[in-house]
């Protein structure tokens, strides 16, 4: 299902296109890409999560990565990124009435995750989707979070200008003109 998705992923930026060939090159080789076992790296799902005027994000601050991200985390064996997607948001802010935008895929991004204690550092292969939430809906912080926040879209570049986040952005805004 994952490579179905992913063939059909159009990207939009050139740097995007590159990960996407690597994401689909990793998961054709790796049976197990889904398992945090496989040490090299795995496939991770995470949402990107807006109001449903595409005006707001909801964003948090990481704890061990210490910096403000999409919610997502490990798939954990299970190869359904939407279940893994939605799964992690929830549990991430306590919200639970998501509407996916799209089952398309939105995103795709390598990251590097430094070693942190035990782990040595892997790739995570982040397979986004883009969630619709109601920001007047109560948050509930998790505890792998420091905070949570309903951010304006064109102000996420002081949390966070790394271009990962802004190419989700640049996409948001773009699909707001349509």
């Amino acid at each position: 299902m994952l490579y179905n998705l992913l063939v059909q992923h159009k990207a939009t930026h050139k740097i995007e296109s590159n990960m996407l060939l690597k994401t689909i090159s990793f998961v054709k080789t790796y049976p197990n890409c889904f398992e945090r076992a496989l040490k090299i790296g795995h496939v991770t799902a995470s949402s990107w999560i807006t109001d449903q005027k595409q005006e707001l994000a909801l964003l948090c601050h990481h704890k061990k990565l210490n910096k403000w991200l999409q919610l997502g985390g490990h798939c954990d064996g299970n190869p359904n990124v939407h279940e893994v997607a939605l799964k992690e948001a929830q549990e991430e802010s306590g919200l639970q009435n998501f509407k996916f935008k799209s089952k398309a895929i939105f995103d795709v991004d390598i990251h590097q995750i430094p070693q942190h204690k035990e782990v040595a550092a892997h790739l995570h292969y982040d397979i986004r989707f883009w969630l619709i939430a109601d920001p007047n809906t109560p948050l509930i912080i998790s505890s792998e979070s420091k905070d949570l926040k309903w951010i304006p879209v064109n102000e996420i570049h002081q949390y966070n200008n790394e271009q990962p986040i802004m190419r989700m952005v640049e996409k948001t805004k773009a699909a707001k003109l349509i």
